[in-house]
């Protein structure tokens, strides 16, 4: 294997990737001694939330590269200049990040639009045949992401498995600590903090997923 690549929204659960299900997501891919590369897109964040209060913070503006830098220590890349041959497989960790920076969905649901460069790159590395593996919130995407008919799970929320079904996806009813393999379009998900209680539950289910997409690849 040559190294997967990672996406990141932000840094933090709430504006953000979460940062529990992105470092979770590392150490795995160090367990098995895969190198990986982590890339966001260079744009203001849909809004900054206090993560203490919870409120939005008024007046006040990130970038969503600038703050996942934090997270990757640095190693980061605009996403703009990823080449997906590069690549064997993606995995896209969780956050409201990507409900809301990755696209819009946490705004518009169904009707969402997504990030030109994360389709770009999301499409090639699926079109090419190799795994895709998406946490928490972030397999919503997925209809619009990879494509209509692919089997994926954000746990057991009505109203957001309720939106993957209208934008044409076939969403699975799953536990925190499982995954759904939709093993012929490759695409793994996990519902991770979209039911986990913790980060012992949340990391159950991302080892799994990233077990399987290293394992499709």
């Amino acid at each position: 294997m040559n190294k997967v690549a990672v996406i990141l929204s932000g840094s933090g659960v709430f504006d953000g990737s979460e940062i529990y299900e992105s470092v979770l997501t590392f150490l795995r891919l160090e367990h098995h001694g895969v190198k990986y590369q982590c890339f966001a897109p260079n744009i203001d964040q849909m809004h900054v939330i206090n993560h203490l209060t919870g409120e939005v913070a008024e007046g006040e503006t990130r970038n969503v590269l600038v703050e996942a830098a934090r997270l990757a220590r640095g190693e980061i890349q605009d996403l703009a200049t990823a080449d997906p041959n590069e690549f064997d497989a993606l995995i896209i960790p969780g956050g409201f990040g990507a409900a809301k920076n990755l696209s819009d969905f946490a705004v518009k649901g169904a009707d969402c639009s997504l990030n030109a460069d994360l389709v770009r790159f999301a499409r090639a590395i699926h079109e090419a045949g190799k795994p895709v593996g998406l946490i928490c919130i972030t397999p919503a995407l997925t209809p619009k992401l990879l494509g209509t008919g692919i089997q994926c799970t954000i746990g057991n929320d009505e109203g957001v498995s309720g939106a993957i079904e209208t934008m044409g996806g076939q969403h699975q009813t799953c536990a925190v600590d499982q995954i759904v393999v939709d093993s012929e379009n490759k695409v793994v998900t996990t519902p991770a903090y979209m039911l986990a209680g913790s980060i012992s539950e949340a990391g159950a289910g991302i080892n799994k997923l990233v077990d399987k997409v290293l394992q499709m690849a």
